[in-house]
């Protein structure tokens, strides 16, 4: 009897504890992140695979094909390829074959590349259901960033100048109608002079015309008889 009542007391005291959890959490922040229309923050740290660094001034790898990478890489997924092109001082990689179904994320490769040629990337989202997904040409896949980024420069550059005129036009057409609004503002504020100047005309041609009229008669009372009888 005892242990029946124990083991209800503490069943009782288990689900306080659990419920006083949930309380306390219903009221926090909310941590979730909605996946993927969310997406946490990646720590600066974060290794992804290696991918190849482009050179800002030449527009092409700084790898020259040196292949210590590939000697340092413990797991043997690594395979560079290079040639020397006419009038270079050094090699220029040619193809870089990573083989990430091998790698280990160790980072020897990144430690001993001595011009910082390579680095950890940020791409974290590699799931696949075929293994030749995993295998990567690194070379490849830089060019054709480059070439996207600048196709997008291209566009970015042809919509800028397309705005430029439109914003050029309107300026043009507001123009056009404040020089139109001054205009007739000038011929209204003429108007009134060429009225004022016009009025004497008329006063002189109705004079004129008064003056002009035949003269009225003068009323029978006041005629002179002798001038009657002559």
């Amino acid at each position: 009897m005892i242990k029946a009542i124990k083991e209800i007391l503490l069943g009782f005291w288990s689900l306080v504890t659990g419920m006083r959890i949930t309380i306390g959490q219903f009221f926090k922040r909310t941590v979730t992140v909605h996946y993927p229309h969310e997406t946490l923050k990646i720590p600066p740290r974060f290794r992804g695979h290696i991918e190849l660094v482009l050179d800002p001034e030449t527009g092409k790898p700084k790898c020259f094909a040196c292949k210590l990478c590939e000697r340092a890489c413990p797991s043997d997924c690594i395979t560079v390829e290079g040639a020397k092109l006419e009038g270079a001082k050094k090699k220029s990689v040619t193809g870089y074959r990573l083989d990430f179904t091998k790698c280990s994320l160790c980072g020897s490769c990144v430690e001993a590349c001595r011009d910082g040629a390579i680095r950890f990337s940020r791409e974290y989202n590699l799931a696949s259901t075929s293994k030749e997904d995993f295998v990567m040409d690194l070379f490849r896949r830089l060019e054709e960033e480059a070439s996207e980024s600048e196709g997008l420069d291209s566009k970015h550059q042809t919509s800028n100048i397309k705005l430029q005129s439109a914003e050029d036009s309107k300026l043009q057409t507001s123009n056009i109608k404040l020089q139109d609004t001054e205009k007739n503002d000038e011929e209204k504020a003429k108007g009134p002079d060429l009225i004022q100047k016009a009025e004497p005309r008329k006063d002189g041609e109705v004079a004129g015309a008064v003056s002009k009229a035949p003269s009225v008669a003068a009323p029978a009372d006041k005629i002179n008889p002798a001038a009657e009888v002559k």
